[in-house]
């Protein structure tokens, strides 16, 4: 998938961080960008990058959470064949990788005490001391750094350094978390459901009651949950138009179940649906609940004059199926061999009706 390139939204915030960007970016000074995870922080820090004049180098991102710090100064600053165990090469650091370019250290909140210390002198000195190596490595790069902690909590607490804070929160910026931008989020489903669209279809669409819904929901995930959703719901109801009262709960967030049980209490689902769930969802509609809905009928049926069970007993489920092809066929004779018609008289979804003639090899006019 290709990388956003644009910081989505017609809100005042996002217009405000887009200015921002403009403003900063062909500064050298570091930048600090706080804000949930989810938020965009990566993206405006390669925004910075794309819009300076640094964009013909390279834009080298390094998770300082995901790296173990016994490996972090390597990969950070680089080492020498034979420095240590393992090290049967020389490695090139990721700021002599962004030399002439950005390094985007990100959850810089994270990093231990003593790469704190060895980080701020690298920013003061503009030098990288590869492990193993005997001369100092001069690099020019642009820093950006990103974490989603408070880092005053975590100086007051003993965590961060505040040397380095006030090192690195030269030109801060700060991403809104999406449940304060809630405007902006039909341009991101928009945006997400087009970039997630199957090949040869058309995006995905949202019914005004799901919209809705979507608007409110707080997105705890922010952007990358909103994403996420688009993604599934993209690969599971390509093309589609969706009703928020037709997705099974369990591929909805946990906050929109509650949304979507109070739109079912106010505006229950016709029996014709016009999406079409995925076939795993199908098959747990259409398996042995309705098998055990039809037992239930066909003996209140028996009880109600049908014939007289006889001494030798019979096939509950083959005279069911008898039953309910016989019926099926007399209402689509009545409709004149339309299923949607057919379906609304015996209640049944189109889909399940379909199902059921194929069953029983019956054959509508239409």
């Amino acid at each position: 998938m290709k990388p956003i390139t644009h910081f989505i939204g017609s809100s005042e915030s996002a217009a405000t961080l887009r200015q921002l960007v403009t403003t900063m970016a062909n500064s050298n000074a570091t930048v600090m960008i706080t804000g949930e995870s989810g938020t965009g922080k990566e993206l405006l820090a390669r925004l910075l990058h794309e819009q300076s004049e640094r964009c013909g180098g390279n834009f080298v991102p390094i998770n300082c959470a995901a790296i173990p710090k016994d490996l972090l100064e390597s990969e950070l600053f680089g080492h020498r064949k034979g420095a240590f165990t393992g090290a049967v090469a020389d490695r090139i650091g990721r700021f002599e990788l962004a030399h002439g370019g950005t390094i985007f250290l990100d959850e810089i909140g994270d990093m231990s005490l003593d790469m704190q210390v060895k980080l701020l002198r690298v920013l003061q000195e503009r030098t990288v001391d590869p492990i193993g190596g005997t001369r100092q490595v001069h690099v020019d790069v642009r820093v950006v750094a990103a974490t989603h902690r408070d880092l005053e909590t975590e100086i007051a607490a003993g965590r961060f350094r505040e040397d380095l804070y006030y090192r690195l929160n030269v030109l801060p910026m700060v991403t809104p978390p999406l449940r304060e931008r809630n405007t902006d989020v039909a341009e991101l489903l928009a945006f997400f459901s087009k970039k997630c669209a199957n090949f040869g279809k058309q995006p995905i669409r949202f019914k005004p009651d799901f919209m809705a819904a979507l608007q409110k929901y707080p997105w705890p995930g922010n952007v990358r949950e909103l994403s996420n959703v688009v993604d599934r719901f993209s690969t599971l109801y390509s093309g589609q138009e969706l009703d928020l009262r037709a997705i099974p709960p369990t591929l909805l967030p946990k906050g929109l179940v509650s949304a979507q049980a109070e739109l079912q209490a106010q505006a229950p689902l016709l029996a014709k649906m016009e999406m079409t769930p995925p076939p795993e969802v199908l098959a747990e509609m259409n398996d042995e609940p309705e098998e055990e809905d039809n037992e239930i009928e066909g003996l209140i049926m028996l009880a109600q004059g049908m014939p007289q069970l006889p001494p030798e007993g019979l096939s509950l489920k083959e005279r069911m199926a008898q039953i309910e092809r016989s019926i099926i066929e007399q209402a689509l004779t009545r409709n004149s061999g339309n299923v949607s018609r057919t379906a609304k008289l015996l209640n049944l979804q189109r889909t399940t009706l379909i199902e059921k003639i194929n069953k029983y090899e019956l054959r509508p006019a239409a």
